[in-house]
């Protein structure tokens, strides 16, 4: 069974130490959809767990085979929140099964004008140029204009439905993931397991096809670009994450106060959100 092991520091202040996370007990393990898990699982607040297969993230659906459509079909989702712009919606139209019902969530304009990994390709001539790239932009994820409408929504969906839903972008790990981080934080899932459900996206699913379709479409906007700086915009690192939760803390003191400040998430919704999702 393939394990992501989090070992905790020894000065981390909440103590316990945090579990391996099992990829094979959340990934669904598609042809044409890369990064497809199931979020929940997780230790949360109040010694509680996350509910299992509610909470679901992938990247984009276009290149979904009709398998992979029965796999989706058998979750039963009631929502999709689509964090793409409309030109990356136009350019790569989901596929839906026959039947399809649930409601797609999206913005009618551009949350993030290029993928973050598209975006922070146009200047990198290196890996090293890449990973700075990638953390400059982390570092402004969290007030993107249109991207945080789409936050809002993501909540208030989460907070009044009671049907499974799924949160994706285009490869399913930048405004995905950070979407993730921030339900996570408000569930009351550690930093560590926050931490390591961000970086399965390395690990998740079939890892060299992702990597082959974000270089195919890097390098059809910005020419030749070496694979190891390619593998470094698709990929997520560590310091991505840390950086955009540093720049969160430096505007507004703590995760907490952007929740309630930017997104409309203060301790009542926090608390009918874990209600919602956290069982005993």
């Amino acid at each position: 069974m393939a394990c992501v092991a989090i070992e905790r520091s020894p000065l981390d202040p909440a103590g316990a130490c945090c579990q391996a996370v099992c990829m094979n007990d959340r990934v669904l393990p598609l042809e044409g959809v890369h990064n497809f898990r199931d979020y929940g699982g997780y230790a949360g607040a109040d010694g509680a767990r996350l509910r299992t297969g509610l909470l679901w993230r992938s990247a984009q659906h276009g290149d979904a085979t009709d398998p992979d459509l029965e796999a989706i079909k058998a979750l039963q989702l009631g929502t999709v929140i689509d964090l793409r712009g409309p030109t990356e919606r136009e350019a790569k139209p989901c596929r839906r099964y026959p039947g399809f019902a649930a409601e797609v969530l999206h913005h009618h304009d551009e949350t993030a004008g290029l993928a973050l990994h598209v975006d922070a390709a146009k200047d990198a001539i290196s890996a090293a140029e890449a990973r700075q790239a990638m953390e400059d932009l982390y570092a402004g994820i969290a007030w993107r204009p249109n991207l945080v409408p789409m936050l809002r929504r993501y909540f208030e969906v989460l907070e009044q439905r009671d049907s499974a839903s799924l949160v994706h972008c285009v490869a399913g790990k930048d405004r995905t993931g950070f979407a993730v981080a921030m339900l996570h934080h408000a569930l009351g899932v550690h930093p560590d397991d926050i931490m390591a459900d961000y970086l399965m996206t390395n690990a998740a699913g079939r890892i060299e096809a992702r990597i082959a379709a974000g270089a195919s479409q890097i390098r059809q906007r910005y020419g030749a670009i070496d694979d190891a700086t390619v593998r470094t915009l698709m990929g997520v690192e560590e310091s991505y994450l840390a950086n955009a939760f540093r720049a969160i803390r430096e505007r507004h003191g703590d995760l907490d106060a952007y929740l309630a400040e930017v997104l409309g998430v203060d301790a009542p919704r926090i608390a009918a959100l874990r209600q919602r999702y956290l069982a005993a």
